[in-house]
């Protein structure tokens, strides 16, 4: 039972974390970006503090490793990840920032690579560094005599989310500190929401209470806050004890499907063939770089339900 427990989970997690680019893509309408997804961030952090105070012993960070752990998650992981998708979903689909996010799995192997000189890539890994590369210019595509049209520059903020995240998740990983994840992602959250809106007042964000109180924005930034983060981070942590990191990876690959689906339902967008074709990229990219702990994954899950 606990096989199709397993699985039953993990559709919902995609289901949760795909639609939740159409709820984003659905709040723009309401919200300036940078100030969305702040507001998002207000909400779940509380939410995910509130739950790392009941689940775990060690709910505040301790010494400067811990902060500094929470520091990177909030600037790089909450921050400038949801500022660059927010702002890039304004101008493109859910389904095409789904996809595009879904190369954070490679960037991150090839951040650790470089990172980390004597653990170099091999050639397959490089070679699946460049394909989900040339997935994301499949599905940015750019047009050499307008390299600044709206949707390209759309399509590369996403990019740069996924970059942000990547690089982010390297950076946790190298830091020196046993803190629990729960209580990392809760610090991270409040501390990103904080970053954001101090740079949404920056950007000169226009503040229109009026407008979020509209009943299509109210439901958008709940489902964001309540469903997406905080009902999903608890799948999340749920599933990452009993997958392990490279299975729960897989998520990023099934969370589009359930993005263009809802996005042609509920929105009208529509996805075109190149997109699909980025996508086939760039999910090549992330077997090529992850074909080792792919293999062994499914060698360990093999023998598991055979009974070896």
């Amino acid at each position: 039972m606990s096989r199709y427990r397993n699985l039953a989970l993990f559709l919902t997690l995609a289901a949760v974390w795909g639609t939740a680019f159409v709820a984003i893509s659905a709040g723009l309408e309401y919200f300036p970006p940078v100030l969305f997804a702040a507001l998002r961030y207000d909400v779940a952090g509380v939410l995910m503090l509130a739950y790392a105070a009941y689940a775990v012993d060690d709910w505040i960070p301790r010494g400067g490793a811990e902060w500094a752990v929470v520091g990177v998650g909030a600037v790089f992981l909450i921050a400038a990840y949801h500022a660059f998708l927010f702002v890039g979903q304004q101008n493109t689909t859910a389904a095409a920032a789904a996809i595009l996010v879904s190369l954070s799995p490679v960037l991150t192997t090839g951040f650790a690579r470089a990172l980390v000189p004597s653990d170099a890539l091999s050639a397959v890994g490089v070679a699946g560094v460049v394909v989900g590369l040339a997935g994301v210019a499949v599905i940015a595509q750019p047009d050499p005599s307008n390299l600044l049209a709206a949707d390209v520059v759309a399509k590369l903020f996403v990019f740069c989310a996924a970059a942000s995240f990547a690089f982010g998740s390297v950076l946790t990983r190298r830091i020196d500190a046993s803190l629990p994840i729960e209580t990392m992602e809760a610090w991270s959250m409040l501390g990103g929401a904080l970053a954001m809106h101090a740079a949404s007042l920056g950007l000169g964000e226009p503040i229109e209470p009026a407008t979020w109180a509209r009943p299509e924005a109210l439901v958008a930034l709940g489902y964001l806050a309540l469903v997406a983060s905080a009902f999903g981070f608890l799948l999340y942590f749920d599933l990452l004890e009993r997958l392990g990191a490279v299975e729960i990876n897989m998520v990023s690959y099934v969370a589009p499907i359930f993005a263009a689906v809802m996005g042609w339902l509920l929105l009208d967008e529509v996805v075109d063939a190149t997109t699909v074709f980025g996508f086939l990229l760039i999910a090549v990219g992330f077997v090529l770089v992850k074909r080792r702990a792919l293999r062994e994954e499914f060698g360990h899950v093999r023998r598991q339900y055979s009974g070896e």
